[in-house]
């Protein structure tokens, strides 16, 4: 019995345990088990902390390239040629660090994808010759689904590296499509958001490549529309009828509805109802005279004064009696006219300015007007408009109300006989005005002879001197004629005389090849020299170097002229004669400047007369002729 008790226990013993192959399966069960739970868990957990990834991607093969490549911008860092170690561009590719936003637009089967990237950034060297096979582009960034603009650049983009310039933004499209330009912001400094454009359809536009300041301009042109939220039917303030910040005149420039009251000397703006509650007053109103002296009270004295008002009852404005296509300039031709320099410095120059623009299609409205000045200046008026010029005192007479769809009151003068080309709207300048002159008048030369002969026939130059008849006379002037004979000149006087028909006199100037003359209004004469020609402004005792440089001296450098100014001394002048050798006339004659120009016309203007220093003065014919010669 003890003996198969303790079989039986041994067989229940052995029958309890596994055996060692099968053990060893179930540890490898629960080790893969294990492997298989952390790994679901690493999965969850990737999933929820990267909701936008995706474990299988349904887009096309060329999709996916296309997605994968868009992140990349590129940028272009121009070094300068002086920088140590660095040599040609550098190519830097932003690359994303964090997607922040991304949508994806299908249209057939090309996607857009948009992609903001922000922060790692790879420099790689390039060569010029790389940097220059593709031309770099800018983009506009995509516009917001609200539509408003909010344009923003990013101008402090620092160097890559020690003695590299700005770097220059360029976006090139791997793809054949335009990237979303990106921009990566200094450390310290709040991340400037790129602005939305709207676009046709979600597409992007390219921003072409314009000078600085046309771009400057487009930008100034858009900035109501982005401070209105892209409202393009928001109405603009009307700008103000009259500019009064010009030092010699003042301008009114209006178009719309312009009645012109003959009667009463009066442009009425007739402004639509519509446009009121623009936060500025409609009914505005301006007085002016047309005339650019408009510091010299006793000149603008004799200016008839004109009224221009805006107004919006229409039915209370003047019925017009004529209706003109052409738009109006008005002027006046009184103050100081009938002098040849206030003809052509107040009159003439800055009317070709105003009206150049309209290629003869102008309608002149002349105030103050003289029958014997329009006839003078026939040829020239012409030129300028092919409508009869208009007198407003006797359209005023009939009872007239002429009406035009623009109008410009006053002229658009600079400085004396001067057309400046940075503040003429259309880009003239003075030399612009001497070719119209030459053209008008039928004026040939356009050169002055060159010594040895220039093909007329004419082995000298020719110079002519303007005599003068009542004050600031050349008491020598055949002593000075003779000099100038000596020297190798042909010389010519001449009496320069209001009444003296304008081409005919244009017709003399013009062949000759230098003119000499006491400070005058005769100098006005050397507009119609061919270019190149010569001018000797003689200029009287007493500190008056700068007005005669004003006058004349900057004004024939502008014309392209070969300028001399001799100034006299105390023993050429009558005035040794009329005050003692101490007197302050001689030793400080710029302090008594100070008296008024009254005192400079009659004392030191009209109260000498002049002999000029023939030795003193052959030198500078001897250099006339010289500056002819290069």
């Amino acid at each position: 019995m003890k003996g198969g008790g303790a079989g039986d226990k041994a067989g229940r013993g052995g029958g309890g345990r596994l055996p060692q192959p099968l053990r060893l399966e179930s540890q490898r069960f629960r080790l893969l088990s294990i492997v298989v739970c952390c790994f679901v868990i690493c999965l969850v957990f990737l999933l929820s902390s990267h909701p936008d990834a995706t474990a299988f991607d349904t887009m096309s093969p060329k999709a996916s390239l296309v997605a994968a490549r868009r992140p990349v911008a590129v940028k272009t860092l121009r070094t300068s040629s002086s920088s140590a170690g660095l040599g040609g561009d550098f190519h830097v590719d932003i690359l994303p660090q964090r997607h922040q936003e991304q949508s994806l637009q299908q249209t057939g089967d090309d996607k857009t994808v948009t992609e903001w990237v922000r922060d790692t950034v790879i420099v790689e060297e390039r060569s010029d010759a790389e940097t220059s096979e593709a031309e770099p582009e800018e983009t506009e960034l995509d516009r917001d689904a609200s539509g408003t603009a909010a344009a923003s650049s990013n101008s402090d983009d620092h160097p890559a590296a020690p003695g590299a310039e700005k770097a220059v933004q360029a976006v090139a499209a791997i793809t054949g499509q335009p990237t979303a330009e990106t921009t990566s912001t200094a450390p310290g400094r709040p991340e400037e958001k790129p602005g939305a454009a709207t676009g046709g359809g979600g597409g992007q536009s390219k921003l072409q490549e314009q000078p600085a300041r046309q771009r400057q301009e487009e930008e100034r042109h858009d900035e109501p529309a982005r401070q209105s939220g892209g409202d393009h039917h928001q109405q603009q303030p009307r700008p103000p009828l009259c500019d009064f910040s010009d030092f010699r005149s003042d301008i009114c420039d209006f178009a719309g509805d312009v009645r012109m009251d003959a009667n009463v000397s009066a442009f009425v703006v007739v402004v639509d109802p519509a446009e009121s509650g623009r936060g500025q007053e409609q009914e505005e109103e301006h007085k002016v005279r047309p005339y650019p002296r408009k510091g010299d009270e006793t000149c603008m004295g004799r200016i008839t004064e004109l009224t221009v008002r805006a107004t919006r009852d229409a039915a209370g404005a003047p019925r017009c009696t004529r209706t003109h296509t052409a738009p109006a300039v008005v002027f006046s031709i009184g103050g100081y006219t009938g002098n040849i320099f206030h003809d052509f410095s107040d009159v003439l120059v800055p009317l070709y300015n105003t009206v150049q623009r309209y290629r003869g299609d102008v309608q002149l409205v002349l105030a103050n007007a003289a029958s014997w000045w329009l006839v003078k200046y026939d040829r020239l008026l012409r030129e300028l408009s092919r409508h009869a010029p208009l007198d407003l005192a006797r359209a005023g007479a009939a009872r007239e109300v002429h009406c035009f769809r623009h109008a410009v009151v006053s002229l658009r003068a600079h400085k004396e006989l001067i057309i400046e080309r940075e503040r003429s709207l259309d880009g003239l300048a003075t030399p612009d005005f001497t070719r119209f002159l030459r053209r008008a008048l039928g004026l040939p030369r356009d050169a002055p002879t060159r010594l040895g002969g220039d093909g007329t026939g004419r082995k000298k130059p020719r110079l002519l001197i303007i005599s003068r008849h009542r004050t600031r006379l050349l008491l020598n002037l055949d002593a000075v004629v003779r000099a100038a004979e000596e020297v190798g000149f042909e010389a010519v006087v001449n009496e320069s005389d209001v009444a003296n028909d304008i081409s005919q006199v244009g017709g003399l100037i013009n062949s000759c090849d230098v003119l000499v003359g006491v400070h005058g209004a005769g100098l006005t004469n050397m507009m119609f020299l061919p270019p190149g020609a010569a001018l000797v402004q003689i200029v009287p005792w007493g500190g008056l170097q700068w007005m005669a440089r004003a006058d004349y001296g900057d004004p024939a450098e502008a014309m392209g002229l070969k300028y001399i100014q001799y100034e006299i001394g105390v023993a050429e002048s009558t005035l040794k004669d009329k005050f003692p050798s101490g007197h302050k006339i001689f030793t400080d004659p710029t302090a008594l400047h100070k008296k008024g120009f009254m005192f400079i016309r009659q004392t030191l203007m009209d109260g000498q007369d002049i002999t000029v220093d023939v030795a003193r003065f052959r030198e500078v014919l001897l250099q006339v002729l010289n500056n002819l010669a290069q």
